[in-house]
């Protein structure tokens, strides 16, 4: 019985999130541009089928993946875990103690940014418009890397207590010189892979991974450090994507040099 009073408030509050989106689309396209609204049942149906969808996934996320989250830190951290894993018997706990929580973080981040539905879809556009210069696999592989690497980087922030705004000052003015060099056909697919990543399933997952290392380990407020891995998870796929690009190029560069120094032998 919670689970279906659980759903049907959920799924009321989902309608009413919909609504202002269904009204302005609708709206503009009687109002403003004065045509019908072509294919309306599919369009209708589709959006029922988004709020059910929608309504399960944020019952799923309240019931399984938030929990799950604060259960996978609570272990990782636990002090009679960690002495386990690295030998340590007596002592204070070191920031390279926690090595299996910076593994777990960055398998985390990149299993759910290949899953992510929206790098799917900026993959796929990304390849046709390309014609096949940006290949679907290797843009999801390249964001999922710097996710991952971004994650992991953030977990070790959480652990050393370090200030937030260090990273992400230092982050940006990689990005900035990457901007500079990299090929103008990928700067500003880059930009948006470090928005797309921060999405349905990567959001929560690493929410509660941060809040359930901030909340676990002895000195670190939830509040001040449990957030800030997103802000990982948004910039280092910027870097991650010009970087597969510049590695690209310079490959078909190498590639073409030795072509030519084959033609100057033969």
């Amino acid at each position: 019985m919670d689970l279906l009073h659980n759903l049907a408030a959920t799924g009321l509050s989902t309608i009413n999130d919909v609504l202002p989106i269904v009204a302005i689309i609708f709206g503009f396209q009687v109002l403003v541009l004065r045509r019908n609204i072509p294919n309306l049942k599919s369009v209708l149906i589709g959006f029922i089928y988004v709020l059910i969808g929608l309504t399960f996934f944020l019952v799923g996320l309240e019931e399984a993946l938030f929990p799950l989250g604060r259960l996978m830190a609570e272990q990782l951290t636990d002090p009679a875990f960690i002495q386990s894993a690295t030998a340590t018997v007596t002592g204070t706990l070191q920031w390279d103690s926690y090595k299996w929580v910076y593994l777990f973080a960055a398998a985390i981040g990149f299993a759910t940014t290949i899953a992510e539905p929206a790098l799917i879809a900026v993959a796929i556009k990304a390849q046709r418009v390309s014609g096949g210069a940006i290949t679907i696999w290797g843009l999801r592989v390249a964001v999922a890397i710097g996710v991952a690497t971004g994650i992991a980087l953030g977990t070790f922030r959480i652990v050393t207590g370090t200030p937030l705004h260090y990273y992400i000052i230092a982050g940006y003015i990689v990005v900035v010189i990457q901007t500079i060099f990299a090929p103008r056909i990928i700067i500003a697919l880059a930009y948006d892979s470090g928005g797309v990543t921060t999405s349905t399933v990567t959001v929560p997952l690493v929410t509660a991974l941060g809040l359930g290392l901030a909340s676990t380990i002895p000195g670190r407020s939830p509040l001040l450090d449990g957030f800030g891995l997103i802000a990982f998870a948004s910039l280092f796929p910027i870097m991650a994507v010009m970087a597969y690009a510049q590695l690209g190029e310079w490959w078909l560069h190498r590639g073409q040099r030795k072509k030519g120094t084959y033609k100057s032998e033969g």
